[in-house]
């Protein structure tokens, strides 16, 4: 590998922490990545050096802040490759993004009787906002399967497709299964009928390079957070033909070009879906995460965690009972599993009490859940500070929760 997982490592105080008086191990980086150094420190320096309200003063800090603020837009533009900054519209996270597009397309494209197809594998935040749409514009969701080894069933979704279909809306990579989706093959398809489609990319961008223009998606959304960056954060992605077209999701200061009583005009893009005083020191620490991610190299971390995961898989697939939920050809750093009877929740017990965070339970995704016929699973998700003797470490502690309680 061209980078030292190491000094790596050094980058991310917390792993020295001790937790019960054993050492830190983390694995739900899925749910929330852990912040380097270099991201904290940015924070830090807007909240002990300068404090303005960006767009809005005249004054030193302000504009210091709204210069910090916009070069991070540019920053996010370059990161996936969109054609313009204007595209760009900072958010809280992945499930505001997919609000916003799930009210404000839907008010402009969405009547009723239409259809909005999703999979049986998204997470909760692509699946409500969706269900809220319909029920508000009497449309219908319609659901396209998946086969036991947790992969779309694409052969299916030309049954799906009618000339209602006004949206499809599908995870780049599934936060239980680690199931990357032949997402670029869905667009063709979607395309081919005139058929816009939403990416949630809240479990791919950190794991690899997007090229929202390869992809040709028209909406692609994900989260700081899961990006070593601040909770609170995400960015919108959207072709400007859709976001001009689209009406506000919030009203207020800063979306308004003019307001008064007999009537209100709005901003120009990205600046009209931004209603409020944004949340701009965690748009900052976006940036350096950013940033942090990019001197490493996407592709560095990329083959690394595919090495992890590679690793992991083996070592677990050789317990006794141990059942691997999802198994797709084309897979992230998650491993979702089941041992014996064991459920979850116990299993992740004992685990934390032995000092390694796992995340239990069924992650926001219960519709896949009950398509699996499972209550939950213990999720185990690789980094790029992960080592391969750290998984050594929790596949011992595994074996011996199973001896505690079977």
């Amino acid at each position: 590998m061209s980078f030292d997982i190491h000094s790596i490592r050094k980058d991310f105080p917390i792993l020295e922490q001790q937790v019960y008086g054993k050492p830190y191990t983390y694995f739900d980086s899925a749910a929330t990545a852990l912040r380097p150094l270099q991201v904290l420190q940015a924070m830090e320096k807007i909240f002990r050096e300068f404090n303005g309200n960006p767009h809005r003063g005249a004054h030193y800090m302000s504009n210091q802040t709204t210069l910090a603020y916009e070069a991070v837009r540019d920053q996010v533009q370059h990161f996936i490759n969109a054609p313009s900054r204007e595209e760009i519209i900072f958010t809280k996270g992945t499930t505001e993004s997919i609000n916003l597009v799930a009210y404000s397309f839907g008010e402009a494209f969405v009547s009723e009787g239409d259809e909005i197809i999703i999979s049986e594998m998204e997470h909760h935040a692509n699946i409500v906002p969706w269900q809220m749409l319909a029920q508000r514009k009497k449309a219908v969701v319609k659901v396209l399967p998946i086969s036991d080894r947790g992969e779309l069933m694409l052969e299916k979704l030309d049954e799906l497709i009618t000339e209602r279909t006004k949206l499809m809306a599908f995870n780049l990579v599934s936060n239980v299964l680690g199931t990357i989706n032949p997402i670029k093959t869905i667009i063709e398809k979607a395309h081919h009928h005139n058929i816009p489609v939403l990416v949630d990319g809240a479990q791919g961008v950190q794991h690899g390079n997007v090229d929202v223009q390869d992809l040709d998606c028209d909406f692609f959304v994900f989260s700081g957070h899961k990006l070593y960056g601040p909770t609170g954060v995400g960015c919108l992605y959207g072709k400007r033909k859709w976001l001009d077209a689209m009406p506000p999701f919030l009203g207020g200061g800063e979306m308004i070009e003019k307001v008064s009583f007999s009537g209100t005009t709005f901003n120009a893009l990205p600046y009209k879906f931004e209603a409020g005083t944004p949340n701009f020191t965690e748009v900052i620490g976006l940036g350096a995460a950013i940033d942090y991610v990019q001197q490493i190299g996407l592709t560095n971390i990329a083959a690394y965690e595919h090495e992890l995961l590679e690793y992991a898989t083996e070592k677990l697939r050789t317990m006794k009972g141990m059942r691997i939920i999802g198994e797709a050809e084309n897979k992230a750093s998650v491993i979702s599993f089941l041992v014996g009877q064991i459920h979850p929740y116990d299993m992740g017990m004992f685990l934390d009490k032995m000092g390694f965070a796992l995340r239990t339970g069924h992650h926001c995704a219960q519709p896949l859940m009950d398509r699996l016929g499972i209550p939950g699973t213990v999720r185990l998700s690789l980094a790029f500070y992960n080592t391969k003797e750290e998984i050594d470490q929790v596949v011992k502690a595994i074996e011996k929760t199973v001896e505690l309680l079977s």
